[in-house]
């Protein structure tokens, strides 16, 4: 089980140094900032390649909610469930230290939202909190979805990353001026406590709307699926 934990942790750092990273180092650069589209791509390659990476050793979930998604759908035992959320958040906590580490090492830096999500006053675009929830709710899923089809049994093997990447990709693309995008709890959380702007009194809407979002995609995928 500790390789799994490991992987766990690796998978989520890598997602939360790549996607987050992105967006606090070149996000808006002058000059050469890859912009909303860019950060989307972004993330959406730290989970095709860590997917391909240690996917095989641990099921590649890298999120809470996909965790709790899995579960409902009957592709993960409940009993490892809280290991591997654990795993995931000290991953993203950490890769958030190691971006504030860098990102400070500018003169006059200041951590402001810190790629931090947000409603209200902290969404990107204004949105207010009924928005925020309804766009983690769905956006988290149809990820859900796409994982729970991309790696069933009848898809064809060894596509599941890229088809997962690019869905990340999407729902970045969607999401980001509404929240930042979240649909990741454990993200969530590592950038939130090194931001400087709130973010840490509006968190508990990035773990309860992923997570229902999971839990539903999930009881619908097993309905989908009941007959397979």
């Amino acid at each position: 089980m500790s390789n799994k934990l490991a992987a766990e942790f690796l998978g989520t750092f890598w997602l939360v140094l790549g996607g987050c990273g992105s967006a606090i180092l070149a996000g808006a650069f002058p000059q050469y900032g890859i912009g909303f589209a860019g950060v989307s791509l972004a993330f959406g390659l730290t989970v095709l390649t860590m997917a391909y990476a240690v996917g095989p050793i641990s099921g590649g979930h890298f999120n809470p909610a996909v965790t709790f998604g899995l579960a409902t759908a009957g592709r993960f035992e409940w009993k490892d469930l809280p290991g591997y959320v654990i795993a995931q958040v000290i991953g993203a906590i950490a890769a958030a230290a190691v971006l504030y580490l860098i990102a400070s090492g500018k003169a006059g830096y200041e951590a402001g939202g810190f790629a931090s999500n947000g409603y209200g006053e902290r969404s990107p675009g204004g949105y207010g909190l009924g928005a925020a929830l309804v766009t983690e709710i769905v956006m988290t899923l149809f990820f859900l979805l796409v994982i729970l089809g991309s790696t069933s049994k009848r898809a064809a093997p060894g596509f599941a990353p890229i088809a997962i990447g690019f869905a990340l990709t999407l729902i970045h693309l969607i999401s980001i001026p509404v929240t930042a995008t979240s649909v990741n709890p454990a993200r969530s959380t590592g950038v939130a406590l090194f931001a400087t702007t709130g973010a840490l009194p509006q968190l508990w809407a990035f773990w309860v709307a992923p997570i229902v979002g999971a839990i539903v995609g999930g009881v619908i995928w097993k309905w989908l699926d009941r007959d397979a």
